[in-house]
């Protein structure tokens, strides 16, 4: 399987959540990221979820 390197900016704390999830599930950003990106479409191709007309907004996000 091949994988292809995607840049990736993120706020910071949305940063630091995902670096203390994936601490806490034992595995690297990187792979943390790849898990949830991975659920996210399996759970899109389950319930056959569209894609949003405003791709182009941000999503608001509130991390404390």
């Amino acid at each position: 399987m091949s994988r292809k390197q995607v840049p990736l900016r993120l706020d910071d704390k949305l940063y630091d959540a995902i670096a203390a999830w994936a601490a806490d599930d034992f595995r690297s950003v990187n792979g943390q990221i790849e898990y949830l990106l991975t659920e996210c479409v399996k759970q899109r191709k389950k319930n056959g979820g569209t894609v949003p007309k405003q791709l182009d907004v941000p999503p608001d996000i509130h991390i404390s």
